[in-house]
């Protein structure tokens, strides 16, 4: 079959609609290719988002923070300084900052790491920008990879203001949270991609590939659905919000504040100054290495995090019962539940144990996979309301 158009010179053009089918499907086969080219480096990507997360908590846990006091560099050198010349040449340059190996490395280590992500998280903006420049589909992810870019520049940003303003709590809690918040937007760009791919190899697919999205939507009754999707988004935003009283409580060195569990200092209700510890216009230096808070407030902040503790198990608990009750979603429940268990356990022992390194660093870790946990049940509930969409996609 042909389309023939007749021009006012009357020469003939033809379109053999064999041909626009076969551009139509380069354009899907070179769609797919991107998407799982992007998909393997977003991978990539949250894997060392990962380690570039428990690099800072380890650097932070071993007081390292200004174990370097310039940047981007260490005592002036790429590296850290190591042989007696260099120390001593350091020292000399650096006379308020005696060089502690120990914790010159760690510190490097963590910037070092933090850079191949930032360098991993361009190339992402990079091919995300070629893909829709190319405009074969616009619902290909833009924004967010976009948005990455700005916030791993903004992280760049607070890691030099965490060294220059000398580990101010602002700061430093800032810092932190936007490398939770980078792990989360990976995390949502690979679920993204991950959904573009699928839909690509159903639209090239000789035969029809299973989709999990649509046994779920079966299961799932409109009223149901809505009301497991706002128990959802409330679990991630208290989540989120933990996770910055966590990261208020280690940048103002108050988890030491309690020593005892359930009781604080061995009282129900220990003495707590609320307005110092939680006075988000604190002065600026000279150094906040080791904290600078008196003890009520210190102990203000750790309560509050038991608080948010409590309040962070009760939401959480019930979205995963909640799951329970659907078939498709019960896998999901069962690992919220485990990783809720685990983060429990690591933060009792935390306050028995006295911060042993390995359990904090573990604490920080399975503050991250809760957090994603929960963005994954979040979104496989927002997917059900987007299947009709989807199979719309696919079979055009």
């Amino acid at each position: 079959m042909t389309f023939s158009y007749k021009s006012q010179n009357s020469s003939f053009f033809s379109v053999d609609s064999h041909d626009l089918s076969k551009s139509a499907n380069a354009d899907i086969r070179w769609q797919l290719s991107q998407s799982k080219l992007l998909l393997r480096i977003t991978s990539a990507a949250l894997c060392f988002a990962f380690v570039v997360v428990c690099l800072g908590a380890f650097t932070r846990l071993v007081h390292a923070g200004l174990g370097c006091p310039d940047w981007p560099g260490c005592y002036g050198h790429l590296t850290w300084p190591d042989s007696h010349h260099e120390i001593a040449a350091a020292e000399q340059a650096f006379p308020e900052s005696p060089v502690d190996t120990s914790k010159t490395w760690p510190e490097m280590v963590h910037r070092y790491a933090a850079s191949i992500l930032g360098l991993l998280i361009l190339i992402i903006a990079v091919v995300s920008v070629r893909v829709r420049l190319k405009k074969v589909d616009s619902s290909h992810p833009f924004w967010l990879p976009l948005g990455l870019l700005v916030l791993v520049i903004c992280q760049a940003l607070f890691g030099m203001y965490t060294v220059t303003l000398k580990l101010w709590p602002q700061v430093v809690t800032l810092h932190l949270l936007g490398g939770f918040a980078t792990v989360s937007l990976l995390w949502l760009l690979a679920l993204r991609l991950r959904t573009l791919v699928y839909i690509g190899r159903q639209k090239t697919a000789a035969k029809p590939i299973e989709n999990t999205i649509t046994s779920t939507s079966k299961s799932l009754q409109p009223r149901s659905l809505g009301f497991i999707k706002s128990l959802s988004w409330c679990a991630v935003a208290v989540v989120s919000f933990q996770i910055a009283l966590g990261g208020w409580t280690a940048s103002n060195y108050a988890g030491f504040a309690c020593h005892d569990f359930p009781t604080c200092q061995n009282q129900i209700i220990p003495n707590m100054n609320f307005s110092e510890g939680f006075n988000l216009t604190q002065s600026i230096g000279p150094n906040y290495l080791g904290g600078l808070l008196e003890g009520p407030a210190r102990t203000a902040i750790h309560v509050t995090h038991r608080i948010g503790a409590a309040v962070t198990l009760f939401i959480v608990l019930a979205l995963a019962i909640t799951l329970l009750r659907n078939t498709s979603l019960k896998k999901s429940s069962y690992f919220l539940m485990t990783v809720l268990t685990i983060q429990l356990v690591l933060g009792i022992s935390n306050v028995l144990l006295a911060i042993p390194l390995t359990i904090a660093l573990l604490h920080n870790l399975f503050g991250a996979i809760l957090l994603l946990t929960v963005i994954y049940v979040s979104y496989q509930l927002i997917s059900i309301n987007k299947q009709t969409l989807i199979s719309k996609s696919i079979n055009n």
